[in-house]
């Protein structure tokens, strides 16, 4: 299993100076096992991977979005599989049915907040509702939506292929109030509980930490959360390679670096900051 990083930023792409060296695309994961592509998320750095899928020769992917916050739907009208009418695109989405699946996509690509509406795209899509909790297939995949906490609402994925399994948990808050749970050295409440369990032992965890602990005090509502929080619960989990993802956009490539160095010599886990173009080979 191979996973890429294409868009690593939150709440807004950020192209300029100050990140060029770990990337200004908004969120895109892509996992691969064999030919079998699963595409999480389509911010802006969906472009990117679009063109880059357009010259490989399987023409089916699966898409799955964690939620419709503009910073993570952006980039599909610009996403080039849909433009191609031999490409089958499944995509699922944390909804009650399919009609409701295609509807929340249907509102942003609706001739209105974008010129292209949903009905003509020209790839074979196809709608498919998830809620958390129920493990389904995606091809060579095993997947299992965990809930996350963010405002509105957000599904994180535990993916398995081939003996590695990834979680991709980005757009949530601690599962824990200040004081309570795994940063507390705390009893886990429930939904805390429901985390750990999706992401013990895991190969590799993409988690949200796009504030500081000072900025998630200030911001506690806003659905991110912060490194320490991640690499706690990583560590009660056994997780063995944790990568920090949704970098802020005021996140400097200086700031990212300095990131970077604070937690470059941690062990269990092994921690990585995401950067855009970054290629992680858990067979390698």
């Amino acid at each position: 299993m191979k996973v890429r990083f294409w868009g690593v930023r939150g709440s807004i792409p950020v192209p300029g100076e100050g990140t060029t060296r770990w990337g200004g695309n908004s969120s895109c994961v892509e996992v691969t096992h064999g030919d079998a592509t699963i595409v999480l998320d389509c911010g802006t750095g969906a472009r990117p991977l679009g063109r880059d899928l357009l010259g490989r020769p399987q023409r089916e992917l699966d898409l799955l979005f964690t939620h419709f916050h503009m910073d993570h739907i952006i980039g599909f009208p610009f996403f080039g599989p849909v433009f191609a009418p031999n490409y089958q695109v499944r995509v699922t989405v944390p909804a009650f049915s399919e009609e409701e699946a295609k509807d929340r996509l249907g509102r942003f690509v609706n001739g209105v907040y974008h010129p292209l509406r949903i009905r003509e795209i020209p790839a074979q899509l196809s709608f498919t509702p998830i809620q958390p909790g129920k493990i389904f297939q995606r091809g060579p995949f095993e997947v299992l939506g965990v809930r996350m906490n963010h405002p509105g609402g957000a599904v994180g994925y535990r993916i398995s292929a081939g003996g590695y399994t990834v979680c991709y948990f980005t757009d949530t808050a601690p599962l824990a109030r200040p004081g309570e749970g795994v940063t507390a050295n705390a009893p886990p409440p429930a939904t805390e509980r429901q985390v750990l369990d999706a992401i013990e032992g895991v190969d590799l965890l993409i988690f949200d930490t796009m504030f500081t602990f000072d900025e998630y005090l200030e911001k506690m509502t806003w659905g991110h959360a912060y490194p320490e929080y991640a690499v706690a619960l990583s560590k009660v989990a056994n997780v063995k390679h944790l990568i920090m993802f949704h970098h802020a956009p005021d996140a400097t490539d200086g700031f990212l670096d300095e990131l970077s160095a604070k937690w470059q010599d941690h062990v269990e886990p092994r921690v990585t900051l995401a950067r855009e173009g970054m290629l992680i080979d858990l067979e390698g």
